[in-house]
């Protein structure tokens, strides 16, 4: 999710080769076989949670679709990919090779899912990335077959920067980990900032997964911002709003960020997150009839509340049904599974949706702000944000 990926296509291309993906035809399969779609998620360690929800709502909306796509049966082939970059390609050969799935739906892991983006790249199947935040999967290393229902880095921290702008903020600075994913929050921030004639100051990074953050804290007072952007995830995060507050920045330097500063970290965080401002393109509170009715049926499968990470396996479920109604349940039929998918407009619990030409979620980034363990929706920091695609060239 959060990790780096600093992994080339070279790299990758040679990595793949050693595993004899290249040589491997798509395999045929009758009308009447059943569909295979291969999750390829966390399902152990740190991130089995996230893992666990986007596939329970991936099932979700199967369930609620008579558990076929196109007219044809779906089989679900489950992976643990154990949030772990070097078993990548292992594991996408296995999936792929092995198991002959005729779709991918992954990951969280930006380094592991850089290997489904590569055999969608060299193979044609179908990928349905539905968490890892990553620029590059659907910027320069695109694809017609490649599509997200999530997020890329550059979304969430630009609707936050944004909004800081339109509320009158001229100058702020930013605080991340050093790495791949901090540093595209970090540039959707300043370009949130710039849109609405605000200014990013000062960057301050530290190396991932450090958590030391006093000698960055200790710079904050003379830069003269007037808020501070952040973007953290997990125990970093908890650790980054309590010293934040600590501090006692929290209420004269206003603390925001990307969303998972304080998405699932709020129990931690306690009192020292309250108050605090992010962007995302979920939140609690969202009053939409498909949000209410998701929420409903996801608690009553799984015993336990939805989250922006169930939302998107549910999206990524819907996304793949509408791609496979078109083509009757051929995955391999490239041109018209693509275009319908193209076309699609999702019906969202965060509210509906399309693709950018990258295929990117067009999405609202939520404003929301911290009170009483929740991340509350009070307004809209960007309505219908793309992100940019720089670089992506479709062939």
């Amino acid at each position: 999710m959060t990790q780096a990926y600093h992994m080339s296509r070279r790299t990758f291309g040679a990595g793949l080769a050693a595993a004899a993906l290249g040589g491997l035809a798509r395999p045929a399969r009758a009308q009447g076989a059943p569909l295979k779609v291969g999750l390829m998620l966390p399902f152990s360690g740190t991130f089995a949670s996230l893992g666990e929800n986007i596939a329970g709502a991936f099932e979700l909306h199967l369930a609620e679709i008579g558990n076929r796509m196109g007219g044809r049966p779906v089989q679900i082939v489950r992976l643990d990919d154990e949030s772990d970059p070097s078993k990548a390609v292992q594991n996408a050969n296995r999936l792929v090779g092995r198991d002959r799935v005729d779709a991918l739906v992954g990951t969280v892991h930006s380094g592991v899912v850089m290997a489904l983006v590569q055999i969608s790249r060299e193979r044609g199947v179908p990928l349905i990335i539905p968490n890892a935040g990553n620029a590059a999967a659907t910027r320069e290393l695109c694809a017609p077959t490649i599509f997200r229902t999530s997020f890329t880095n550059w979304q969430p921290a630009y609707g936050i920067g944004r909004a800081l702008a339109q509320q009158g903020v001229k100058k702020a600075a930013w605080v991340s980990w050093d790495y791949a994913a901090g540093q595209e929050a970090g540039a959707g921030f300043r370009d949130g900032l710039k849109s609405g004639g605000a200014e990013l100051v000062k960057i301050l990074t530290l190396p991932f997964p450090e958590t030391n953050f006093q000698p960055l804290l200790a710079q904050i007072p003379g830069l003269g911002v007037e808020a501070v952007g952040s973007f953290f995830a997990g125990g970093g995060a908890v650790q980054f709003v309590r010293d934040y507050a600590a501090a006692g920045f929290r209420d004269r330097i206003p603390l925001v960020g990307s969303g998972f500063l304080t998405e699932g970290t709020l129990g931690a965080q306690g009192a020292a997150a309250d108050g605090v401002r992010t962007g995302l393109h979920y939140g609690d509170g969202l009053d939409n009839p498909k949000n209410k009715a998701f929420r409903s049926a996801f608690r009553d499968k799984m015993k336990r509340e939805a989250d922006v990470y169930a939302v998107q396996g549910y999206d990524a479920a819907q996304l793949l049904a509408v791609g496979l109604g078109a083509t009757r349940g051929d995955a391999t039929a490239e041109k018209e599974f693509v275009a319908a998918m193209e076309k699609a407009r999702i019906d969202s619990p965060r509210g509906s949706f399309t693709l950018s030409p990258s295929h990117n979620p067009v999405q609202n980034i939520y404003l929301r702000e911290a009170r009483g363990g929740e991340n509350r929706v009070i307004g809209i920091a960007a309505e219908s944000l793309a992100d940019p695609g720089t670089g992506c060239k479709m062939t």
